[in-house]
This record gives C-alpha cells, sequence and structure tokens, in this order.
C-alpha cells in the first residue's frame, strides 16, 4: 500500500499545467475546493469530474497516477461512507435490523461524502503532480505575501518553506517506510497477520527506525542549508519570476464558471 502514496511527488511533463502560474494554481485549486464543500448535490459534483477530467488530460499525467492515491486512503472512504450511511434518515427504508436502520438517502450521503473526498484527493495531486517544490515555494509566499503588512515578513518565507519541504520529503518517507517494513519481514517480522493489538506492537520496530531516519535527515538538511549560507526570506531573490499568462487567465475562467454552475445547480437541480 505504501507504494501506492505518490501524493507529493513532482512529475515532469510539457503541458499547459506544468506551465502555469504556480500563485494562480493555488488560488484556483482553494477556490475549488471551497466550491467542492458547498456543493450539495450529485449535479454540482459532475461539473468538478468534468473539470477534473480536463485537467488531467491537460497535464499528459496518466489517469493510474491518480487512481494509486485513492488505493492508499481506500480505509479513509470505507470509513466516511459508513459514518454517513447511518446519518441519513429520508427517502425508502432499506434495511432495518435491530437498531440499524439504513434509508435511501443515507446510501445517497454516503456515496456523495465519498466521492467529495475522493475528487479532493485528485485535485490536490493535481497541484502538486505539476508544481515543483520551488514554484511551490514561490507561490505559497506569494499567497501569504499580505502578512508581511503585519510584521511577518520573514514568518511568511519560513512557513511556505516548511510547508515545501513537508511535501518535498512524503515520497521519501514512504520509500524508506518501506524499506524498514522488507528489512524487519527478513527478520522475520509479520506485520499482516494476527489480532489488531499484536498488529499495532509489531509497527513499534518500523516507527522507531523511521523517527530516528527523519531526526537524521532534518539534521543534514538543517546542515546543507547553513552551509550554503541560508538565512531565512531576508534579502533573497527569486531566479524565476511569477508571471501570468494566458493558460492562467482561460483556467481561471474555466473554474469560475464551474463555481457559477455550482450554485445554480445547489439551487435549481436536486440530485
Amino acid at each position: 500500500m505504501l507504494k501506492d502514496i505518490t501524493f507529493g511527488q513532482y512529475i515532469e511533463r510539457n503541458s499547459p499545467l506544468h506551465r502555469m502560474d504556480p500563485l494562480a494554481k493555488l488560488m484556483l485549486l482553494i477556490l475549488m475546493i471551497v466550491f467542492l464543500f458547498l456543493s450539495n448535490g450529485f449535479a454540482g459534483l459532475t461539473l468538478f469530474v468534468a473539470l477534473l477530467v480536463t485537467g488531467i488530460a491537460l497535464s499528459k499525467i496518466p489517469l493510474k497516477m491518480f487512481l494509486r492515491n485513492l488505493k492508499a486512503i481506500w480505509v479513509i472512504l470505507v470509513f466516511t461512507a459508513l459514518i454517513n450511511l447511518f446519518y441519513g434518515s429520508g427517502g425508502v427504508l432499506l434495511i432495518s435490523f435491530w437498531k440499524i436502520h439504513i434509508y435511501s438517502e443515507g446510501v445517497k450521503r454516503a456515496v456523495f461524502m465519498a466521492f467529495r473526498i475522493m475528487l479532493l484527493i485528485m485535485l490536490s495531486s493535481l497541484l502538486t503532480y505539476t508544481t515543483t517544490p520551488n514554484d511551490l515555494t514561490d507561490g505559497i509566499e506569494s499567497l501569504l505575501s499580505p502578512l508581511r503588512f503585519i510584521g511577518l515578513k520573514n514568518a511568511v518565507h519560513t512557513l511556505a518553506m516548511m510547508m515545501t519541504i513537508a511535501l518535498r520529503f512524503i515520497p521519501t518517507l514512504v520509500e524508506e517506510t518501506e524499506k524498514i517494513m522488507n528489512a524487519q519481514k527478513a527478520r522475520g517480522a509479520d506485520l499482516e497477520e494476527g489480532k489488531l493489538l499484536e498488529r499495532i506492537r509489531a509497527l513499534i520496530p518500523i516507527l522507531i527506525p523511521l523517527l530516528i531516519s527523519s531526526i537524521r535527515r532534518a539534521y543534514e538538511l538543517a546542515e546543507a542549508m547553513e552551509c550554503r549560507c541560508y538565512n531565512g526570506g531576508e534579502g533573497r531573490v527569486r531566479m524565476k519570476q511569477l508571471h501570468y499568462s494566458v493558460n492562467d487567465l482561460i483556467s481561471a475562467i474555466c473554474c469560475i464558471a464551474a463555481c457559477v454552475g455550482i450554485i445554480f445547480a445547489n439551487h435549481y437541480i436536486s440530485f
């Protein structure tokens, strides 16, 4: 399952989405996430699906890369669906057993919530797949730039750097975890069978080496940054300046049109 986690990776392609301004991509992603949670029916989610399919096609990244992320969070999807399955109480009564009552409205809500999470993960993956860590840092720093007017100039750059480093090291930590698990299995550790408590105890020989490895990597990274005279955002300039292009304008128009469509669907289409 760990090798299915590709979130945080950058996949190099020559596509319109790769050439977009990172700040524009961040702002559009935030806008889409807000309206994704404002959508209250499948009609609104259909617009998101159309927009997402268009984005995946333009990014030239295989669809299986996005589906691998969903495979890694199937437990969260199932848990969310089960919780919402018993929440809805309208519609036709489908199952009635003891104190368990499942209605058609509950099934609809369970599918809707799981589908919403899937779209959220795939939209976020589209950003990380098409944006390099350096560009993502510049985009986050530009997005948070208004905080400089309240005396948080250096904090903006530090926060952007921390978020980018965290995303950058997700694939590295996943790879390190898989290596440790394979090493423990080679020593006879049973990580996939047994009772729940036994499987939790079996994770201790994995978590401790992973923690030590993470601390060592953090120390090496900090030392490398000090050797390169890194001292925060003070006096730093960008080698690559952010510029809006026609791709950004077209993408913004498409996203805003989808958001307007969601508002219309919420008021006039009950599905």
